[in-house]
């Protein structure tokens, strides 16, 4: 009876601590065309070539060591804009519209910030750097309550972008960038107030800064051991110090245990360099393909997640994609439910305590890629993924089917061998692409509406 009554106790005292735990804070540091192995530690434990002995990220391997890397972790699209507004809006990349030209009007639909302030309306949320190429929406028309603006490529630098190294006093604004993102942490925390703040950092997107003492440290290291040149080593080590700073500030602070920080970039890592050393290894390596491209050298991306709850040092090979965050942001505060009808994503939460054993419940079972352009999509689900070809009717034309556990590289089609497999895949994906409208007016047309 005793026992029971213990047992009673201990539960009641953990649901009212849970009651009465400050709602903990969300960082996402979203980085700029960084490949899924482009950093000094291993994104894979389990695979060597997952990491680069000639990079230097202590940060970014800070967040890895005092965290959870997700081994399947995907961006939306393999390019920036498709990737940002899916990201704000919980959505694949096919749902929100074509790829620069949308109807698509983030707007008018559910957001990360709104769906912030819903579980909870004392959340602030911040957005700092690059917002994204023709996204038709400000951040404050999609629920910032402090931003830097409807910014792009351009703000972070694009003139001479072929150049292998600009010197400059800012590296690609990580410094400025930080710096804004530190005060507004700070005001926040001074407040008592539960804050978002994506941090989208320019780097290390085309053009490549870095400071001379970076551009001598790397050339003194000689060549780089995959076709990056070494200015763009340089910058990686520039953003990556930006980052720890970021995570110096919430330590010196004391709300680092009640602070989740996610890193991730927004496409895969690009297939050429301006410098690189052309007979090295192909960037992405071990993946096939580069930004741009459905392969997973265009989509794989880092994903790593610290915070309350989750064991420093823990692996998760459950895929998830970058249209997940709003609704697993919903759901550490506080939201219950479905945020929205129409969002893609689903809240991996549970994968925190669970990372071998749950999964991730979304609408559709498996993640959707779109690249229109090049009329291609693609569904990945469990180890398998599906490569397919599809007309502007969005009608699949032919397929490859991979199983991306096994074969990393994608150098094995499986399509004949495994052909029910491919049908079934095939049949989601082509309901899912026929069944996609787009609900919003264009600009002209809402303009038109006035």
């Amino acid at each position: 009876m005793i026992k029971k009554l213990s047992c009673l106790l201990a539960t009641l005292f953990g649901f009212t601590a849970a009651l009465q735990a400050d709602p903990p804070n969300i960082i996402l540091i979203l980085t700029d065309d960084q490949g899924w192995s482009q950093r000094s530690g291993l994104m894979d434990p389990d695979n060597p070539q997952t990491g680069s002995s000639y990079l230097h990220t202590p940060a970014m391997d800070r967040i890895a060591k005092g965290g959870m890397r997700f081994t399947g972790g995907y961006s939306p699209a393999p390019l920036c804009t498709p990737t940002r507004r899916s990201i704000l809006c919980g959505t694949s990349a096919a749902r929100s519209g074509t790829e620069f030209v949308s109807k698509w009007v983030p707007a008018d639909h559910m957001t990360l910030p709104r769906a912030l302030k819903l579980a909870n309306p004392k959340y602030q949320c911040a957005h700092f750097g690059k917002w994204g190429e023709k996204m038709i929406s400000s951040p404050e028309e999609c629920g910032y309550d402090v931003s830097d603006g409807h910014t792009g490529n351009v703000t972070g630098g694009m003139a001479d972008k072929m150049q292998p190294a600009h010197i400059v006093a800012d590296p690609k604004r990580t410094g400025s960038v930080t710096d804004r993102s530190i005060e507004f942490i700070r005001k926040q925390t001074k407040a008592g107030k539960p804050f978002y703040a994506q941090v989208s950092y320019y780097a290390v997107h085309l053009r490549t800064e870095l400071r001379q003492a970076s551009l001598e440290k790397y050339k003194k290291k000689g060549a780089p051991d995959r076709a990056y040149s070494q200015g763009w080593a340089g910058m990686l080590e520039e953003l990556d110090r930006g980052i720890g700073r970021l995570l110096d500030e919430l330590d010196t602070l004391g709300i680092s245990d009640n602070t989740y920080v996610v890193f991730t970039t927004d496409n895969g890592g690009r297939g050429t360099v301006p410098g690189g050393n052309t007979k090295s290894p192909e960037p992405n390596v071990p993946l096939s393909g580069a930004k741009h491209s459905l392969l997973e050298g265009g989509i794989r991306v880092p994903l790593i997640v610290r915070g309350p709850s989750i064991k420093a040092g823990s692996v998760c090979r459950v895929p998830v994609a970058g249209y997940d965050f709003l609704p697993t942001f919903y759901a550490l505060a506080g939201g219950k439910g479905d945020v929205s009808e129409e969002l893609d994503g689903g809240s991996f939460v549970p994968l925190f305590s669970n990372p071998e054993t749950d999964s991730v419940k979304r609408p559709i079972d498996g993640l959707i890629f779109s690249r229109p352009r090049q009329r291609m999509a693609a569904i990945r689900a469990g180890k398998w993924k599906l490569l397919a070809e599809v007309n502007a009717k969005r009608e699949i034309q032919s397929s490859k089917l991979f199983n991306v556990v096994e074969d990393i590289a994608e150098k094995n089609d499986l399509f004949t061998t495994q052909a029910d497999k491919a049908k079934q895949l095939q049949a989601r994906l082509k309901t899912y692409l026929e069944t996609v409208v787009d609900p919003s007016p264009s600009a002209k047309q809402r303009k038109k509406a006035k």
